[in-house]
């Protein structure tokens, strides 16, 4: 059997729209080329719009209410199977180069976490550690985005053997000495940039598969575009702030919209009733206080991370073209979640379940098998990974995998493998916990123990400006999608064991 070889390409919160192919205020050639060989999904959306939860499910095949990893400092359990488990069972090699973030920044006596300090930067312990991890038979790990402290394992060694010995003092304390107040020109090299890092050690890996005629799953994660707003310069002034279209709030959107909406909108807001003393404030980002220039200029250096990565990106398409793999390896390019940079007043990422956060960027391309050049509007989930590429290798899909299999949504053979999607967000669960059904017109986003709500025309409001859930003449709709989710909830449940006799 020829099985194909499998190359997922991610990024790190990286908004759907800021592709070439979609916008023209923003370059990014390389992924623009893979879309003219591959199939562009126009509806593809995350199970859960934050870091973990999202990325654990991309190796699980399961939401986060199933996995366990429901949220941001949080565990994926070591006993919970993946697609790596599945594919090394059947001969394939398995490797992660970049961001793994399946694990806390925090250990304890009943959790333990090898992306927690102090053993994150214990380079010691790295040289010796390549995995296993997580169904991953290879890993070079890193935890960063831009100039954060936690550097260390993998990346670090790599800057030294470069001959970057001073790699600390473009980090921040307490690892590095690099001055809190720089902004938006990261003074690091290009050449000692973590996009160098992980295109080089992911086209090694890719020569060792050639050499060796070995199968491969291989994922290359980065870490941009999430912010800090940092890039090596020339991409720090690749684009003009001021000839950039920046979102911004629509006067009155969020009058009727549930109240932590409201509060994001004020100079001074409590939060104290939505976040839980210790865990931060994710999702509540506002940009009450960002100022129209610092918008403009935030969004020029996003847009330059963007650029940025998308060169590296292409120097490994490059590779697979160079060692005659492309034509036997299926390519998937896509991110985490998305990002709020003004859309809805917002900053950042958490509980606000607009499509600016849920929807992403998605390019399928399998030369000669997958469409090429087309956009394809079916429903995709980060939570169908897992078990399609179990499809394509002819390996059975576990019965914990409780995403769809779009294999013949991907080769143009069927229309649309699901009509909707789920997702999910919690902090602590006294706290903000929700869920949103998303279908072909319409989406609902319900809070647990709260009467208040979404209810959104996709079609007539593609902005979502216009909150329906209370409006008199929609009640009937909102029943409706009410039990369209009470179904599809029904559905994702995992038939974990089969049913063998009547008693």
């Amino acid at each position: 059997m020829n099985r194909p070889n499998i190359l997922l390409i991610t990024t790190d919160q990286q908004h759907w729209n800021t592709l070439g192919s979609y916008n023209d205020e923003i370059s990014t050639p390389n992924l623009d080329r893979l879309a003219q060989e591959g199939t562009t999904f126009s509806r593809a959306y995350c199970p859960n719009p934050t870091c973990t939860p999202s990325r654990a499910s991309i190796i699980t095949g399961m939401y986060p209410s199933q996995h366990g990893a429901w949220a941001i400092g949080t565990k994926l359990s070591e006993e919970v199977p993946t697609i790596g488990d599945e594919l090394m069972n059947e001969g394939y090699q398995t490797a992660l180069i970049g961001k793994g973030h399946f694990q806390p920044l925090k250990s304890t006596d009943d959790y333990s976490s090898l992306e927690s300090y102090p053993i994150l930067q214990d380079l010691k312990f790295w040289k010796k550690f390549n995995g296993p991890f997580y169904g991953f038979d290879y890993v070079e790990l890193a935890r960063n985005h831009t100039n954060e402290a936690h550097v260390g394992q993998h990346y670090a060694l790599w800057m030294e053997e470069k001959g970057c010995k001073n790699w600390r003092d473009y980090y921040l304390p307490p690892t590095g000495s690099m001055d809190r107040s720089i902004q938006y020109k990261w003074p690091i090299p290009e050449e000692y940039h973590y996009n160098t890092w992980i295109a080089e050690r992911s086209n090694a890996a890719l020569k060792k598969y050639k050499d060796n005629h070995e199968n491969f799953f291989l994922w290359a994660s980065f870490f941009d575009p999430h912010p800090p707003y940092l890039v090596p310069e020339p991409w720090d002034t690749m684009y003009d702030p001021e000839k950039l279209t920046v979102p911004k709030v629509v006067p009155g959107e969020h009058d009727d919209n549930p109240p932590h909406f409201q509060l994001t909108q004020e100079m001074n807001p409590d939060f104290s009733g939505y976040v839980e003393e210790g865990i931060g404030n994710i999702g509540f980002h506002s940009h009450v206080k960002v100022s129209e220039q610092e918008a403009q200029q935030n969004m020029a250096v996003y847009y330059g991370m963007i650029s940025m990565l998308d060169k590296y990106i292409g120097k490994i398409l490059d590779k697979l073209d160079d060692l005659g793999l492309a034509k036997n390896t299926i390519v998937v390019f896509t991110t985490d979640h998305g990002h709020f940079f003004g859309q809805h007043g917002l900053h950042d990422k958490g509980g606000f379940h607009y499509e600016d956060l849920l929807k992403l960027p998605y390019i399928v391309r399998y030369p000669g098998k997958v469409p090429a050049g087309q956009i394809c509007h079916s429903m995709q989930s980060l939570v169908d990974l897992a078990p399609t590429f179990l499809s394509f290798a002819g390996i059975s899909i576990p019965r914990t995998m409780t995403g769809v299999n779009q294999k013949e949504v991907w080769l143009g053979k069927k229309e649309k493998a699901r009509n909707h999607v789920i997702c999910e967000y919690r902090t602590q669960p006294t706290k903000v916990h929700q869920k949103t059904f998303i279908g072909e017109r319409y989406k609902i986003t319900l809070y647990f123990n709260e009467t208040y709500g979404e209810l959104f025309d996709l079609q007539e409001d593609p902005q979502e400006i216009h909150n329906l859930w209370n409006v008199p003449e929609h009640r009937a709709l909102r029943e409706r999608l009410l039990f369209q989710y009470i179904w599809a909830e029904l559905g994702k449940e995992p038939i974990w064991m089969p049913r063998i006799t009547g008693a």
